[in-house]
């Protein structure tokens, strides 16, 4: 089960909401949990004001389900209520899940959103839009596959129905079979059903069905206006376009990628050499076929005679979960993992990306097999599939952005690089474990792993020792193993020829996690003992500061100035 629109924002206020809250956000792809920071523990994003929060998402055009009291969600967004087609969906759903009231968004789908919502509840959902009621249909809101033209012009339209009037329909709507619509061959309402390029009529609302598909020869910089072009010669509705097609080796092409978002259009890739070919791959049958330069048009009777042929540009995602905690993790990694098909990376982190849905295939392996595990992301996405490789911290410091890189990097394999590449930042350990301490990364600083699986005990050393010299304040990453138990102690003996005892040392385990702990202590009165692999260790600069709290600890920060305190 899918939702249109954007990303769902689920609103709760206690933590007895959470659990329905869950429930709803499983079949809701890219949903988010927003939970107010002082009652809910476990919410993905915690927020400090209901009010504000709520009309900014609205604003931002999300739809929203709050799980509160109607009146609540009214009063809040009351100064917003203006443009009515400007509206998302919003709901209100109890607590239990015992009800569901749509409340906003009447031309952009909030019917369908409560009913799918009610489905995963077990809610019949309180929809109470007359026109639909008596009529079984929503007809500003047609199903998937056909486009309202003129939806400003269905209020008056349905009221005119619901004071007596008939309506006549000229086309195929099959949906209006079910629905018990007063269908007149002489009404004086028209219901018009066509790919043709024409302008609503008084009385009229205009569908468009998405029926015609373009087959696309090669990409170039003014492509879009070219199919506007073409469309318009053939007197075909822009409205009515369904589907692109391309060669399977424009994948990487920027132009054709460029088109198909600004059109919102699905893109397919297929082996076929011609324009005209790719087109009939979708279409085998149309009522209309027409090739006009690089682009051949091909037009089905109804949606539901296009093949979905080819396959999808496939997607790699390399993306930061953060420390651990849900609500470090950056919104945007959020989505992505809630698209996926498929989810890879070490079993402990791909445990940390859930909530993941029952159909996402999860590709849990060992965490020393970082090349194999871009290889097979690449394999996957290769394939047209929507793939996110997980990291904790951020993927690109001594995690897996570089694996990725690097394994496409010793490819010669062409489908990879036609993968939609990208890589999202998330909150790194050493970030994660300052930022709950104060700033002792302050000034200028630099991160070291002390691991060397991957680089030599000397060139560590070598560093360490140019980045004391300089005063950076340091991080160690790695610091200790099983295997290598001596080299932070090695480490720490070399500090101290340029720092002296005193220099603060932040140490942060587990942050983001349920067995968080971030102390600090001094270079003299540390040792290896006080570490283990799961810290994360900050050394101060010469300059790096304590502030002592009421409750016996210290703020800990490097300041901002270097030398002579500016006045």
């Amino acid at each position: 089960m899918a939702i249109v629109n954007d990303a769902p924002a689920i609103l709760i206020l206690g933590a007895r909401s959470l659990a329905t809250a869950r429930r709803i956000q499983a079949a809701l792809i890219g949903a988010e949990v927003y939970g107010l920071a002082s009652r809910v523990e476990g919410a993905d994003i915690p927020f400090n004001e209901f009010g504000e929060t709520l009309r900014a998402l609205y604003e931002t055009g999300r739809p929203i389900i709050a799980l509160c009291a109607a009146g609540i969600i009214i009063r809040s967004l009351s100064p917003l209520l203006q443009n009515k087609r400007a509206e998302p969906p919003v709901l209100a759903v109890a607590e239990d899940g015992s009800a569901v009231v749509p409340l906003l968004g009447g031309l952009s789908g909030v019917n369908v959103l409560a009913r799918e919502i009610g489905e995963v509840l077990g809610t019949a959902p309180a929809i109470t839009t007359t026109g639909e009621i008596r009529f079984g249909t929503c007809l500003i809101n047609p199903p998937e596959g056909y486009v309202l033209r003129n939806p400003a012009d269905g209020k008056t339209f349905i009221a005119d129905l619901l004071a007596g009037a008939k309506m006549r329909v000229e086309g195929e709507a099959p949906w209006f079979a079910d629905a018990k619509l007063p269908i007149d061959d002489g009404g004086t309402l028209t219901a018009r059903i066509t790919h043709q390029d024409v302008a609503p009529a008084a009385g009229e609302l205009l569908f468009h069905p998405r029926n015609i598909v373009i087959g696309i020869g090669r990409g170039f910089p003014d492509l879009t206006d070219q199919i506007r072009r073409a469309l318009g010669q053939m007197q075909l509705s822009i409205h009515s376009l369904a589907l692109l097609m391309a060669r399977e080796d424009d994948f990487a092409d920027p132009y054709i990628a460029a088109t198909a978002a600004e059109l919102g259009l699905p893109l397919r890739f297929a082996t076929a050499r011609s324009a005209e070919d790719l087109a009939l791959a979708a279409v085998p049958s149309p009522i209309l076929s027409v090739t006009i330069e690089q682009l051949a048009i091909a037009v089905a009777e109804t949606p539901e005679d296009i093949t979905v042929a080819g396959r999808k540009r496939g997607r790699l995602a390399v993306v930061g979960l953060g420390p651990g905690e849900a609500a470090m993790m950056v919104p945007a990694v959020r989505r992505e993992i809630d698209q996926a098909q498929d989810i890879l990376g070490y079993e402990t982190y791909v445990k940390m990306a859930g909530p993941l849905r029952p159909e996402q295939v999860i590709h849990a392996s060992d965490n020393r097999e970082e090349l194999a595990r871009a290889r097979h992301a690449f394999e996957l996405a290769a394939s047209g599939r929507s793939v996110v490789i997980v990291s904790s911290g951020d993927p690109g410091i001594f995690a897996m952005a570089a694996a990725v890189m690097e394994a496409l990097d010793d490819s010669d394999k062409p489908e990879w690089y036609g993968v939609e590449l990208i890589v999202l930042p998330g909150v790194s350990a050493a970030m994660a474990a300052a930022a709950r301490i104060g700033a002792p990364l302050g000034h200028d600083f630099c991160v070291i792993s002390l691991s060397d699986n991957l680089k030599p005990w000397a060139t560590i050393l070598d560093r360490l020792r140019h980045a004391a010299e300089g005063d950076f304040a340091m991080a160690f990453y790695n610091p200790i193993s099983k295997a290598r138990p001596w080299q932070l102690g090695e480490a720490l003996d070399l500090m101290r020829q340029y720092r002296a005892p005193e220099t603060l040392v932040v140490l942060g385990r587990d942050v983001g996690r349920p067995r968080e702990q971030v102390s600090h202590t001094t270079l003299g009165e540390l040792n290896a003992d006080m570490v283990d692999s799961r810290t994360v260790v900050i050394v101060g600069s010469s300059l790096t500061r304590a502030i002592a709290k009421p409750d016996g600890s210290a703020w800990i920060y490097t300041p901002r100035w270097y030398g002579t305190k500016p006045s």
